[in-house]
């Protein structure tokens, strides 16, 4: 495994030499072969038990913790950082593309704050099993090469087992990493950092000097606006949308406290810290432009006059909106496989979705339910009967295929990835854990055999509550 050292070229401030801690017995617990052949990884476990916990470290690369600040809840913190994450270098995959290996969990850092640094197993396994499954729905998410127990316990409420988890991202840049050496008045840095991420995430903007940044910005705005539809399209709920979560490359990442919608409401909420609703399903694009704002607040310092760079930066915060509802409406005439758009088209949704909420039902299998009856006899809510007719005459002979495409089968749901990280908690490993896997592999192949899996909880969600993991 050959690493390259990061960021440690930008700024002094921005990724700090720091080592992870030895644990006491690490045992590789969850591996992901695929992922880890895609960068010519070897598979023994024992070396990458030690090397993905953080008790062996490669000699020629020095680990960093990175520095980011962060609106959190609309509150800034100006220094939060990598509190317990480790960045051990850049690896290559096959494409030659470099990917940062971070370990969460391997200890503390000088970004901790008074905190041990350390990880539970359920937020581990969590984290891989939920950036797997929304890898497979085809949505942009950091990925988990490994799950390594410390054979240490975790003092947290109650005490549970420790675990290290290895996650591999395109870039750690934040739009907090940009609000850290704007507000650490770093502009050389800062400089440093935008041309970085051009580098790395949008080599095709080649202007130069303030128009460069401008460039950047609407680059930014254009990648979050994918990913939040992206995420709205599957009833994903990312749960804590803080701009210290919200990477640059448009990647989801931190899988705390996210969950998945099950009964349609647009105002659906699990975060157990998230008490006024903030980051709830139907928010998630006004809190995306909300973080884009703040971006572009960290790029005034590199324009020559500050109160022009408002009057250029603005036009593109202010153009998410535009943008944003073209793409949603998009979505939603995929989601229902109508072909352009037509007068009435806009009121068919409307009619849908208040149909859903008003009798509680299953946004995932809703829209299953429809695709698979444009090609056999599936069975669809009769509370949707009249409405059923109306949207059929707005099908046509291409409408399965489109819609086959978007509407996923089986969703990683709530309760299911709670039984597997139970099992974890209790046992140390899943008997269910593997089957899910393969099942969430195929998420858009509606398989009989596993109808299990595609099933709510009979309760609903009823009081149901994610937590971050920290």
């Amino acid at each position: 495994m050959k690493l390259q050292t990061r960021y440690t070229d930008i700024s002094e401030l921005l990724a700090i030499k720091d080592m992870p801690s030895a644990v006491a017995k690490p045992q590789l617990l969850l591996f992901n072969d695929k992922l880890a052949d895609n960068f010519a990884i070897n598979h023994d476990s024992e070396f990458l038990a030690k090397l993905l916990s953080g008790s062996t470290i490669d000699k020629d690369v020095a680990p960093v913790a990175l520095g980011y600040s962060g609106h959190q809840f609309g509150h800034f913190s100006p220094r939060l950082g990598d509190g317990r994450a480790h960045l051990l270098g850049a690896i290559a995959d096959q494409d030659g593309t470099l990917w940062d290996l971070q370990l969460k969990g391997a200890g503390a850092t000088v970004f901790s704050r008074g905190g041990d640094g350390r990880c539970a197993i359920g937020p581990a396994v969590r984290e891989y099993i939920m950036s797997e499954a929304l890898h497979a729905l085809g949505i942009a998410t950091t990925r988990c090469l490994a799950v390594v127990t410390t054979g240490e316990t975790v003092y947290r409420q109650p005490p549970r087992p420790g675990a290290v988890v290895t996650r591999l991202a395109k870039s750690h840049i934040r739009v907090g990493s940009f609000q850290y050496l704007a507000t650490q008045g770093d502009i050389e840095g800062l400089e440093k950092l935008v041309d970085y991420a051009i580098n790395c995430h949008f080599p095709d903007i080649s202007s130069t000097g303030e128009q460069r940044y401008i460039e950047f910005l609407t680059a930014v705005l254009d990648k979050q606006i994918e990913l939040v539809i992206s995420w709205m399209r599957i009833g994903f709920i990312h749960g804590v949308m803080n701009t210290d979560n919200t990477l640059i490359s448009g990647e989801t990442i931190d899988y705390g406290p996210c969950a998945m919608m099950n009964q349609f409401d647009l105002d659906t909420v699990f975060s157990s810290i998230d008490h006024q609703g903030r980051y709830a399903f139907v928010n998630q694009p006004n809190i995306a432009n909300w973080n884009i704002a703040r971006l572009a607040e960290s790029l005034i310092p590199l324009f020559a006059d500050q109160d022009a760079a408002v009057e250029q930066l603005s036009p593109v915060v202010n153009g998410f909106a535009a943008k944003f509802n073209d793409a949603f409406n998009t979505m939603w005439l995929q989601k229902l496989g109508l072909a352009g758009q037509q007068e009435g088209d806009h009121a068919l949704v409307s009619e849908l979705l208040g149909l859903m909420k008003q009798h509680q039902l299953d946004y995932t299998n809703t829209f299953n339910a429809l695709t698979e009856s444009l090609v056999k006899d599936f069975v669809i809510d009769s509370n949707l009967k009249e409405w059923v007719s109306k949207w059929r005459l707005r099908t046509s002979a291409e409408s399965y295929s489109t819609m086959r495409a978007v509407n996923p089968a089986v969703i990683p749901r709530n309760h299911n990835i709670e039984m597997i990280l139970a099992e974890y908690e209790k046992t140390g490993s899943s008997s269910s854990i593997n089957e899910f896997l393969k099942v969430i592999q195929k998420p858009y192949e509606y398989e009989e055999e596993f109808a299990a899996w595609y099933q709510p909880p009979k309760e609903g969600d009823c009081n149901y509550q994610t937590f971050c993991g920290t």
